[in-house]
């Protein structure tokens, strides 16, 4: 198969091209440029890199390819989204078309304009099934009925902040909201956190969005989530089963393991 993939930061990108190339598809990658690794580049079929503006370029660039199927994978720093994006023509008519500006008005939109042009955009997810976390510990360790309380308090907010595409994290301390993920990311959430815990210790819980597909903004942690909760004092994670990316899950285990950090695939709901 031949698909298509925009890549973003973070490891994600790299994970989803090797497992690609192990499958054996063809895959076109779009690079944004400042965001995405250059490792991108020798285990893509082709490689282009594109500022966060060019959507007329993208679009042109995937139909030269005769390619019909897209994905995304990767972030890309929501500040930049606003601040230093310079769109071509088109990219700037959907932007003065929008009602609200936030990431899901955006990425559907842009998801439309695909669409017209005979582009359909698939589950981020699509070649990385596999690293979708389960259901139920993840770790030996189990959390402590602190933790537990923790995270049954929190995952309800975490839920309703990821519905209101504001962030996917909340910080919870002894049954308090700590502090909530916007713009700045999960690493900064926890220090920020930990600023007002005074060495208590925190649980994490992180939610996706309530929607039946996978397109774009789906929670993803790995070995840097568990070294910034270690740092920060936090000592439990709890995610969406099914729903959450776990990238590199071994070193991420290992790592949880050697510091007492327990994780959890909690069920649907």
């Amino acid at each position: 198969m031949r698909y298509a993939l925009i890549a973003g930061n973070g490891r994600f990108p790299v994970l989803a091209l090797e497992s690609a190339r192990q499958a054996r598809h063809e895959v076109l990658v779009l690079a944004i440029r400042d965001e995405a690794s250059p490792e991108v580049e020798s285990l893509a079929w082709r490689c282009h890199w594109i500022s966060l503006g060019d959507l007329s370029r993208l679009i042109d660039i995937v139909k030269s390819e005769g390619i019909s199927e897209i994905t995304m994978a990767g972030q890309v720093k929501h500040a930049s989204i606003f601040s230093s994006i310079r769109p071509d023509w088109r990219l700037f008519k959907l932007l003065a078309a929008l009602p609200r500006r936030n990431t899901d008005a955006l990425i559907g939109a842009v998801a439309k304009v695909l669409s017209d042009e005979g582009i359909q955009l698939m589950d981020s997810t699509l070649l990385l099934k596999g690293l979708l976390a389960e259901e139920g510990p993840l770790t030996k360790r189990m959390p402590t009925p602190e933790e537990q309380a923790d995270i049954v308090y929190g995952r309800p907010i975490a839920n309703l902040l990821s519905g209101m595409d504001v962030g996917q994290s909340v910080v919870i301390c002894e049954c308090a909201c700590v502090a909530l993920e916007a713009m700045e990311g999960t690493d900064a959430t926890l220090r920020r956190a930990a600023g007002f815990a005074n060495g208590r210790p925190l649980t994490l819980v992180k939610a996706s969005r309530r929607r039946k597909h996978l397109l774009y903004d789906v929670p993803v942690t790995g070995p840097r989530s568990i070294e910034v909760m270690y740092e920060t004092g936090a000592t439990a994670l709890a995610i969406d089963a099914g729903r959450t990316l776990l990238l590199d899950r071994e070193r991420m285990i290992q790592r949880a393991e050697a510091w007492g950090i327990s994780i959890v695939g909690l069920p649907p709901v």
